[in-house]
């Protein structure tokens, strides 16, 4: 009789972790169910005035005035957006139009329909050809790291 109660409670614990894996992919807010690696977005209609940060990748399409703040994650400026902010991610992708600061802690990328007003900071800038961009550039780490020295050492 012990062998059939141990049955039991092995089914019941297999179909209660089965119900709350489904209850979680049901109920869960959205941003939850981003493991998978999809971006947050800010959608095209959407206009945000203050500070935006957050602990995932961010897809902007609609109009953002402030900040953004995402040290440990990608931002990337959809074709669409408008962006009047000072900038600070990971990855920075800009496709459509910022004006303000922008730091990349990795990269910036300006893509050819890019456009980009202000100064940029990253150990590694791309700027495609056709993008916009009027400021200027610092790289980051270029006589730390690398080791190549100060251009006056040269």
């Amino acid at each position: 009789m012990a062998m059939f109660e141990k049955k039991k409670d092995e089914v019941k614990e297999q179909e209660a972790a089965s119900n709350g894996r489904e209850g979680a992919a049901a109920g869960a807010p959205a941003s939850r169910n981003r493991g998978s690696g999809s971006p947050a977005v800010i959608g095209a209609t959407i206009r945000v005035k203050g500070e935006v940060s957050g602990e995932e990748d961010l897809v902007v399409e609609g109009t953002v005035e402030g900040t953004i703040s995402l040290e440990k994650h990608d931002l990337t400026v959809g074709p669409s957006a408008h962006v009047l902010a000072d900038v600070t991610a990971k990855v920075v992708r800009i496709e459509g139009e910022v004006i303000g600061d922008v730091r990349g802690i990795e990269r910036v990328t300006i893509s050819q329909a890019g456009r980009m007003q202000g100064n940029l900071s990253a150990p590694r800038v791309v700027v495609e050809d056709g993008a916009k961009f009027r400021g200027t550039i610092e790289m980051d780490g270029f006589d730390g790291a690398s080791g190549m020295g100060s251009p006056r050492d040269a």
